[in-house]
């Protein structure tokens, strides 16, 4: 997996970075952590897993950019909104390629 240089975290998961980050990295199964992702097909711009979801092979197969990560499913979708927002913002379109070029890429 590789990390965004900018990565978005959101205010219950900042409390325990350094933790959410390990067991990330780590692959433990935990349903409470979540992942934001680019879209891993379709008509969508971000993808949004568990932490169980997001260690299983078919996840790790593509090497997957995190752009952010979120302590519980409500605050993942506020995690992604904040994306999608300064996507807009800073490229005034909903292009996430555009986005990473222009805004920064992974560490």
């Amino acid at each position: 997996m590789r990390w965004y240089s900018h990565l978005y975290v959101g205010e219950e998961a900042a409390k325990k970075r350094y933790a959410v980050i390990q067991k990330i990295r780590r692959q433990v199964k935990d349903g409470y952590i979540y992942v934001i992702t680019p879209a891993s097909g379709g008509n969508n711009i971000l993808d949004i897993y568990s932490a169980a979801e997001f260690a299983r092979p078919y996840c790790q197969e593509k090497n997957p950019l995190v752009l952010g990560i979120a302590a519980g499913y409500d605050e993942a979708l506020v995690v992604a909104g904040r994306i999608v927002a300064d996507m807009y913002r800073t490229t005034g379109g909903f292009s996430l390629e555009d986005f990473l070029a222009e805004y920064g890429g992974e560490r």
